[in-house]
């Protein structure tokens, strides 16, 4: 399923951002979803995911109580709403949809991944 990531940018350290996913020309219906974010030569990690459903969430201890992932049904979309944000949440953010039950937390479980979108965080 082709995935594309929107809403990255520049903000402040303890600013908020929201970058939401969804399906050019596709759609997510049915796909458990997950946020991943790499820095340039390190090892890719994970965010958080959300079941099909929505009611199954997973997040990486790291952003727990700062990022909220959320699923539109109706608007067919993926958000990650990050709040408090910190300079070590500056990443590139990757989609991912999986076809595999449940939230996932495991890179290779995903089977389609967007382009990335970039989020700087300033001190």
């Amino acid at each position: 399923v082709p995935l594309a990531e929107s809403g990255g940018g520049l903000v402040r350290a303890g600013g908020s951002l929201r970058l939401s996913c969804a399906s050019p020309g596709g759609t997510l219906t049915g796909y458990a979803m997950g946020w991943f974010r790499q820095v340039l030569g390190k090892e890719r990690e994970f965010v958080a995911a959300i079941n099909w459903g929505g009611g199954g969430t997973q997040y990486a201890e790291s952003v727990k109580g700062r990022f909220t992932i959320s699923r539109d049904i109706a608007k067919d979309t993926v958000s990650l709403q990050m709040n408090r944000l910190k300079p070590e949440d500056t990443a590139v953010y990757y989609c991912a949809a999986s076809e595999r039950v449940g939230a996932r937390t495991a890179g290779f479980d995903y089977d389609s991944w967007g382009q990335g979108t970039q989020v700087t965080v300033s001190s």
